[in-house]
């Protein structure tokens, strides 16, 4: 079972969600929040494997609300869930920390397949807004890394430690390394400080 805690403000949609969840089989909802301040709290105290986090919360927005999840040292990977088309949201999410993003015209097959893919340690992304990234990712110094060496530098930029990177991306520590050495030598860089700073100069910390 996946232990899921829900986070939506508007109670008849969190319930429903909630019971269609449940009725699968597979995902045990163990908490449900109201706000982002909520959702935060939840996923201190329950610990579960998925957080689904509306984008749009009172209090605090679920973009707020992953900064603050990324300063919990927890194993708990987040899904943002939203009403909006448009790609700029799902990039600021993604590059906050969130390991997916998932419409809310999505039907429960789908939303299950997110849930069972992020517990996995995969990342779920749109195709627009990959795209997005990519095209982010094209237009600076960084360009020279892999998309995978990519991904290394932004989580070695907000202060994940390897095993941590291993975790979210399912691969081996020593990967890791291997990807943060690469990312040293291509950008000329020395440690991890000179990666953060390299990433804050060039607009690559998670907003």
């Amino acid at each position: 079972m996946i232990r899921v805690v829900i986070a939506e403000d508007h109670t008849l949609i969190r319930e429903a969600l909630a019971k269609m969840l449940t009725a699968s089989r597979q995902i045990d909802v163990v908490g449900q929040a109201s706000t982002g301040t909520e959702a935060v709290s939840q996923v201190s105290r329950l610990r579960p494997d998925v957080l689904l986090l509306d984008v749009s919360m009172p209090e605090k927005d679920g973009i707020a609300a992953l900064a603050d999840l990324a300063a919990l040292d927890t194993a708990t990977k987040t899904i943002i869930l939203t009403m909006h088309e448009d790609e700029a949201h799902g990039v600021r999410a993604i590059r906050a920390g969130a390991a997916g993003y998932v419409k809310k015209s999505a039907n429960l097959d789908e939303l299950l397949a997110a849930i069972e893919r992020v517990h996995r340690g995969e990342r779920v992304i749109p195709e627009e807004v990959e795209a997005a990234l990519g095209k982010k990712r094209s237009d600076h110094p960084a360009q020279v890394l892999s998309s995978r060496e990519f991904q290394v530098m932004e989580y070695l930029a907000a202060g994940k430690t390897n095993r941590e990177i291993a975790e979210m991306l399912a691969i081996s520590v020593k990967t890791v390394d291997t990807h943060r050495g690469h990312v040293l030598k291509k950008l000329r860089l020395r440690n991890n400080s000179d990666i953060t700073r390299f990433a804050i100069q060039h607009g690559l910390m998670p907003v």
